[in-house]
């Protein structure tokens, strides 16, 4: 199957994403609805549930195929990947985790999400000194801002791939490559791109992102990405039978953490939501990264010329193709933009409103594949 399939027969449409018989949802990069094969995979998972053990029905296979799955996504090795759950988790893991120095510093940008802010802040009380990248705008991260911007003491730099407002994408393999050459690690929050756009590990080391935005995967389903040879230098900061080697789940005298990145993998896992994330990834896989972000790309140009022409101001309206999202934010001044926000639900259109650290209120849109030309014109009529 292929987008334009999906695209050209809405009766295919409606059958794959049950979303579109009811409302026009334009939030992908908040909450996505699930797609009819995920929640049918959830659902088949849930029902075998009722005739046995939980996890003997899927263990090991279901973690076997989710690791090579995301690991064909991200062009990594399955033994790096594990699944811990939220973005959030994910990233206080691998900050609790590494081994900084008292006089360190960390290089972060202020106005990411704060899944990607605070973890990094709170290594402040381990003498760790904590630098906040300044920008020329919103989100606009380029590689000389953040080259220009690291010393001899810098031992990472945390930033995301995308930005959750502005929709201005990072090029994180040419940021990657010049940190490596100075021994500087690059940890991503790669929720905002990972399946829509190509977001792959080859110059990063150390990755997080849950699987309800464009991967159109379950809450708290989510990835965490560590490169090998960083691995072996991290320190877990929680301990279960699941990350601790136990013997016939016999506690040993030394705490030995199990190979690769389960070490982060402390408990029991959640296979409810690691039946649907492994759904969306084998959907995302087949449809093509590369096919998807040419179609956002599409669908973005469009949006973007069109509230331009009703008067409204976009979020890096002007950004080049390798830097443009799926994220369109738009404003305008004496704009009651709240009030449109319900205006646009109470007529089945779902978008996002948020807020910047001035207080400047958008109205942000961010479609996926799935939704249709004639989708996108009946939310622009309503402005």
């Amino acid at each position: 199957m292929t987008i334009a399939e999906i695209l050209a027969n809405e009766e295919l449409r409606r059958h794959e994403f049950p979303v579109c018989r009811d409302r026009i949802f334009l939030a992908h990069a908040g909450v996505c609805p699930l797609p009819r094969r995920v929640a049918e995979a959830i659902s088949a998972y849930a029902g075998r549930c009722t005739t046995g053990d939980q996890e003997e029905l899927v263990f090991p296979e279901l973690l076997t195929r989710g690791r090579q799955l995301a690991a064909r996504l991200l062009h990594a090795q399955p033994d790096e990947v594990a699944f811990v759950g939220p973005t959030s988790l994910a990233l206080s893991f691998i900050a609790a985790s590494l081994n900084f120095r008292k006089g360190d510093n960390v290089l972060v940008y202020f106005d990411d999400y704060p899944s990607n802010v605070y973890p990094w802040m709170a290594l402040a009380a381990r003498g760790v000194q904590v630098r906040y990248l300044n920008t020329r705008g919103l989100g606009v991260i380029r590689p000389q801002d953040v080259l220009g911007q690291v010393d001899e003491h810098t031992r990472l730099v945390a930033l995301a791939t995308g930005h959750f407002i502005s929709g201005y994408r990072l090029d994180h393999q040419a940021i990657g490559a010049h940190l490596g050459e100075r021994n500087i690690l690059l940890c991503l929050d790669a929720i905002q791109t990972l399946g829509a756009f190509p977001t792959t590990v080859e110059h990063a080391d150390l990755l997080a992102a849950d699987a309800h935005k464009w991967l159109l995967g379950p809450c708290a389903a989510g990835l965490l990405y560590a490169r090998r040879p960083v691995l072996e230098r991290m320190t877990p900061p929680a301990f279960g039978w699941g990350n601790v080697r136990c013997p016939e789940y016999v506690a040993q005298e030394q705490i030995v953490f199990r190979g690769g990145a389960q070490r982060f993998e402390v408990g029991t896992h959640n296979f409810l939501g690691l039946a649907g994330l492994v759904a969306a990834l084998e959907w995302i896989l087949e449809l093509g990264v590369e096919d998807i972000a040419r179609e956002l790309g599409r669908k973005r140009a469009w949006l973007v010329a069109a509230l331009q022409a009703k008067g409204y101001t976009v979020l890096q309206a002007e950004a080049p193709p390798r830097a443009a999202s799926g994220i369109v934010s738009c404003t305008r001044p004496v704009t009651d933009l709240p009030g449109l926000h319900r205006k646009l639900a109470d007529a089945a259109v779902v978008t996002s409103l948020r807020t910047d650290r001035k207080g400047q209120r958008y109205l942000r849109f961010s479609p996926h594949f799935y939704n249709t030309d004639a989708e996108l014109a009946r939310a622009l009529e309503l402005l």
